[in-house]
């Protein structure tokens, strides 16, 4: 009798424990497609009025890291409260913001429209291809994340360099190593929520959201390399 009542404890346990991961997914889902629409606007008003334009230059770059970490220091001590989401989409816009200046250069190729879009459902097709195989994968994936956040490291290290030598065919290889980089992150983040290892979908959301703009970034950069029409 004891050895059934404990058995249905623990499936009962099982059973509130999925839930709460399930609901943990669906809350981060819900406000990643919301976070989209204030990085839009943010990316809209930066091409318009040129605010993209802030973050030029070696003081631009000290003022985003300045400002990206201020907001991703809020995030992460209103991610209990009620002001948690505000603060999240806050960060959204100005990161549409900072994106704005990629976005207006694209912009200036006669394909720019269309390379957007493209670089726009490349993104989305790399995040349901993450998505899905993160719930077929059974394996635990948190031994990821060290490699990755060494990767990461390796790619700033290379970007700072490039940024002095001027090299395209060091801009092609950095995004190309960033997409991999952060569609692996993307499975890592997910796996992570549908483990456990991560119970709050404020937090959940920044990391996948990063991950998604970065992937989205890089793919920008690259097809513009590649397929931005001047004539």
């Amino acid at each position: 009798m004891n050895e059934q009542a404990s058995f249905l404890e623990q499936e009962l346990g099982y059973g509130v424990r999925l839930e709460q991961r399930n609901k943990v997914l669906r809350n981060t889902y819900w406000l990643l497609g919301l976070s989209l629409v204030p990085t839009v606007l943010g990316a809209w008003a930066g091409v318009a009025f040129g605010l993209g334009q802030l973050f030029s230059g070696a003081i631009g770059i000290v003022l985003f890291l300045a400002m990206a970490f201020g907001f991703i220091y809020a995030i992460q001590k209103t991610k209990n409260s009620a002001a948690g989401v505000p603060v999240l989409l806050a960060f959204t816009f100005f990161m549409g913001l900072m994106m704005s200046r990629l976005i207006e250069s694209v912009l200036g190729f006669k394909n720019g429209p269309d390379l957007i879009m493209t670089a726009f459902g490349g993104t989305a097709g790399v995040f349901f291809a993450m998505a899905t195989l993160a719930t077929v994968i059974k394996r635990d994936l948190s031994g990821m994340n060290q490699w990755l956040f060494v990767g990461v490291i390796v790619l700033l290290v290379g970007g700072i360099i490039n940024m002095f030598v001027g090299s395209t065919v060091g801009m092609m290889v950095l995004s190309m190593v960033g997409i991999a980089i952060f569609s692996a992150y993307m499975l890592y983040d997910i796996k992570q929520i549908i483990d456990g290892g991560e119970t709050n979908y404020i937090t959940a959301t920044l990391a996948l959201y990063l991950d998604i703009m970065n992937v989205f970034q890089n793919l920008l950069m690259l097809l513009g390399i590649f397929g931005g029409d001047r004539d």
